[in-house]
């Protein structure tokens, strides 16, 4: 599984650090991004991305 942060949807929220913090972190720019390899299980990481709230994170299975 890969995930993604899209970068021009990205609020700045924290919400997905905040649920996955080993498969996302803060950029330079504030935004969030992934973490590769990622840290966390694939449902950690679903969870982390269901819960954007603008569907910023796409997974790839």
């Amino acid at each position: 599984m890969k995930c993604k942060v899209n970068k021009e949807k990205c609020i700045s929220c924290g919400t997905c650090i905040v649920l996955a913090e080993a498969s996302f972190k803060w950029d330079e720019d504030g935004k969030a991004v992934e973490v590769v390899p990622p840290g966390d299980d694939e449902q950690t990481i679903k969870d982390a991305a269901g819960a954007c709230p603008v569907g910023a994170i796409e997974i790839e299975e």
